[in-house]
């Protein structure tokens, strides 16, 4: 047995490197959770690393866990970049709150009090969050109102989960250009929903939650589709516009390359 451990401990420099790519980790999710990471934007490791004072060989560790979070992908000889959901991504992390979500209005009964405090308070921070018109916030708060949807299961493991999938969603809402048109009538029923936890009426409290996570997977992949949609026919016309010749104007007046 001593090979063995000797073995373990000749990677004790491997912990202290995942330690450090963990908490970085960790550092770039809650940025994505917050919406202050974009899908589609560029990290990169120059710029990260002079921000968090960290090594390139960390960063790069914290990328891969990140990837294994479905958060980011590489792209070859461009770098890495926050992901962009596809209608297939978001079908199948609804499927996975509405599991995770209905655990925690049937465990209601049994519920601690903390466990809808909790629940209470998302809400508060939405509202009031609404009232200054700070609607990436209501974002957030309604993130944390459905992860304290699935917490009232009391389940250290759904926790986890949710945890997890919060980035991911912050990921989907993007798909919306406007967070007010997609957040403002979800407030309404998030406040709907907490009456019914909180009246204890469990069987309406699911139908309502069921329904509500339906009509939030159709906008979002609504919105996904429209904008795949323009995306397509602006390409397609600046192929049927062709190349500027030279010494033609761009619509604003500038001279194109050709004409320097």
């Amino acid at each position: 047995m001593t090979g063995v451990f000797d073995a373990l401990a000749a990677d004790r420099g491997r912990l202290e490197r995942a330690s450090a790519a963990q908490r970085v980790a960790e550092v770039l999710r809650d940025h994505i959770t917050e919406g202050r990471l974009a899908p589609g934007t560029r990290l990169s490791e120059e710029a990260l690393g002079e921000a968090l004072t960290v090594s390139r060989n960390t960063l790069r560790e914290a990328f891969r866990l990140l990837a294994d979070e479905r958060l980011v992908v590489h792209e070859l000889n461009r770098g890495v970049f926050v992901r962009i959901l596809e209608p297939a991504d978001v079908a199948d992390i609804y499927t996975l709150r509405l599991a995770l979500e209905t655990a925690g209005v049937r465990a209601l009964r049994s519920a601690a009090p903390e466990r809808l405090a909790a629940l209470r308070a998302a809400l508060d921070r939405a509202e009031s969050a609404e009232a200054i018109g700070d609607w990436v916030t209501v974002g957030t708060a309604d993130l944390h109102f459905h992860q304290a949807v699935a917490g009232i299961a009391g389940s250290r493991r759904i926790d986890e989960c949710m945890a997890r999938l919060l980035a991911e969603l912050r990921l989907a809402f993007a798909a919306v250009p406007s967070a007010r048109a997609l957040h403002a009538p979800f407030l309404r029923r998030n406040q709907t929903l907490t009456g019914l936890l909180e009246s204890g009426e469990i069987d309406d409290a699911e139908v309502e939650l069921t329904s509500y996570l339906n009509d939030a997977r159709a906008v979002i992949v609504r919105a996904m589709t429209e904008n795949a949609t323009a995306e397509s026919a602006m390409r397609a016309g600046a192929t049927a516009q062709g190349p500027m010749t030279d010494g033609a104007m761009t619509d604003g007046g500038a001279m194109t390359d050709g004409a320097r």
